[in-house]
């Protein structure tokens, strides 16, 4: 099911991105030969007007080639010339290069907007003024490897509903209560009670403390979160505002990664790869609708920025062209540009199987 789940989000994002293409180059009177649905081999395919729509076999995205992306001679001087994505004015490319990034942006603000509508979890810091949240409990929101909750089982997502030794308990569970109880605690095994997802079975996790920097930690970090359910105009505003610093916290997670891997301190435990994203998907789905569409938004977001850094094969790197041509004031040699993309696009296929290959080892 979680296969199913992730195909399905995948093709959607990718469909999404490629949508923003499409309808900027029939726009500019740019014309595309084809929109696909997955990728080859073909299942199936219609033409309406001159453009083919076809359905493929791989569900993974999809695909638009447009006339006069990858510059040859038929489409720069043959007789549908004016109608080439080449020669048209370069604002006109940039929109095109820019829009598949552009829808996917629009699309995790929509996604972020029905997510409020219908219910998403939102700390109780970040709770929307004048709307109080739903349903708050202590949440685990990661867990350290190897640390006494780690062992004892518990996971990200986990809503602790009771703690208590042989002899005590905590009446009131916040993170504050719940820190002085493990310091004042420390040799005592502690039970804490907890139930995921959607299932309500209370489930019990036994841990000692372990001795942290001269402190009995446990090994989780933790928040209050409830559900914020907010009207239209205010779930689309919220939205906004959540995809802005999502895209942030991004972009700076981003740049680290970057940057460390540039100092030679990168690792690939930070990089999750298709394999791990049908984990996260499995995971999301549990919780419910508003963690999906949370986790799809979250995936468009990356999608988007991903695609705007200046690397050849990517939206960014024809757009990093785009302007080496303006400033220059004449076209990069076409044989240039399509050896320097297709050398890009083989070293983005080449880090994604590392990537899925990293994925694999980490699940044994």
């Amino acid at each position: 099911m979680s296969i199913i789940i992730f195909i399905v989000i995948l093709l959607v994002l990718v469909l999404a991105h490629e949508f923003g293409h499409f309808f900027t180059a029939k726009r500019f009177g740019i014309r595309v030969d084809e929109f696909g649905f997955g990728f080859p081999p073909k299942v199936f395919s219609f033409k309406k007007g001159e453009t083919l729509y076809s359905f493929n076999l791989l569900p993974i995205g999809g695909f638009v080639k447009i006339f006069g992306e990858t510059p040859d001679e038929e489409n720069m001087n043959g007789p549908d010339a004016g109608r080439s994505f080449i020669n048209k004015p370069k604002y006109q490319q940039a929109i095109v290069l820019f829009a598949g990034i552009f829808a996917n942006f629009l699309l995790a603000w929509v996604l972020f907007s029905f997510g409020f509508m219908s219910g998403l979890p939102t700390s109780i810091d970040s709770q929307v003024k004048g709307y109080p949240l739903e349903n708050v409990s202590l949440v685990v929101v990661s867990v350290e490897a190897q640390s006494p909750a780690f062992k004892a089982g518990l996971k990200s997502g986990d809503k602790i509903i009771s703690v208590n030794t042989s002899t005590d308990s905590i009446g009131e569970i916040n993170p504050t209560t719940l820190k002085s109880f493990v310091v004042s605690h420390g040799s005592k095994e502690i039970d804490i009670g907890y139930t995921r997802g959607r299932n309500p079975e209370v489930n019990i996790a036994k841990m000692t403390p372990a001795n942290t920097a001269g402190q009995p930690t446990i090994g989780i970090s933790m928040d209050e979160i409830g559900t914020a359910k907010l009207p239209i105009l205010k779930a689309f505003s919220e939205g906004m505002k959540l995809t802005i610093s999502v895209t942030k916290g991004t972009v700076i997670g981003l740049y680290g990664l970057i940057r460390d891997a540039v100092r030679g301190h990168g690792s690939l435990a930070s990089v999750t790869g298709p394999v791990g994203l049908v984990g996260i998907v499995g995971d999301a789905y549990q919780f419910g609708f508003a963690y999906l569409l949370s986790f799809a938004a979250l995936i468009s977001i990356n999608l988007a920025i991903i695609n705007i850094i200046p690397f050849p094969a990517l939206d960014g790197g024809r757009l990093f062209f785009l302007l080496i041509e303006k400033i220059k004031g004449s076209a990069i040699n076409p044989k240039v540009a399509n050896t320097a993309n297709m050398i890009g696009f083989g070293l983005l296929i080449l880090m994604m199987l590392i990537v899925t290959y990293h994925d694999v080892v980490k699940l044994f």
